[in-house]
């Protein structure tokens, strides 16, 4: 796999689209679809919406403007499309007797409430990361990117994600503390 970066995918995409497009599906196209089969356990459909993405990139390929690796700003896409696929058909989760059990074991609201609270806590902090901080913590864990891989795919030293991520989860560590002596 040749990774495409930011700059060489703009280019490509405004001069001669087709190679863009064509480039982005050899190298992407089957870690897309892991990705989406991953979480709906459908081929059939995991392959639809990584098409689904690609036809959306293709139809905005003239204003297109990706900030982030085009693999992150693929994955994203393809993770938003496979939600709104889960909302849209009222997909059932296999979770769905996880969560039976857990319901077996009686959480209190009080637990429930501060499970809630604590992602609730722990999404803003993500968010209010400096960008840089953010893309590359999202990047290995919300991506599941290895240091190596996040480095490659931003032109980034190793070290420099290793403190980049040293430094969201100090941020993260920190505003949990903070939240767990306000309680």
């Amino acid at each position: 796999m040749q990774v495409i970066s930011t700059e060489q995918f703009s280019f490509l995409i405004k001069s001669n689209p087709e190679a863009a497009l064509q480039q982005m599906y050899s190298n992407y196209y089957g870690i897309l679809c892991n990705q989406v089969y991953s979480i709906l356990k459908d081929s059939v459909t995991a392959e639809d919406i990584v098409q689904d993405v690609f036809f959306e990139v293709w139809k905005k390929k003239d204003e297109l403007n990706i900030q982030q690796s085009v693999i992150a700003y693929l994955k994203r896409a393809c993770r938003n499309k496979t939600l709104n696929y889960i909302r849209d058909n009222n997909h059932k989760w296999e979770e769905d007797a996880v969560l039976s059990d857990m319901e077996n074991h009686e959480f209190t609201t009080d637990q429930i409430l501060s499970a809630e609270e604590l992602n609730i806590i722990i999404q803003d902090t993500i968010a209010k990361l400096p960008e840089k901080c953010g893309i590359i913590f999202s990047l290995s864990r919300f991506e599941d990117m290895s240091y190596n891989d996040i480095a490659k795919e931003l032109n980034i030293s190793v070290k420099t994600v290793e403190n980049q991520i040293s430094k969201a989860l100090k941020i993260l560590r920190e505003k949990i503390y903070k939240n767990s002596e306000n309680e």
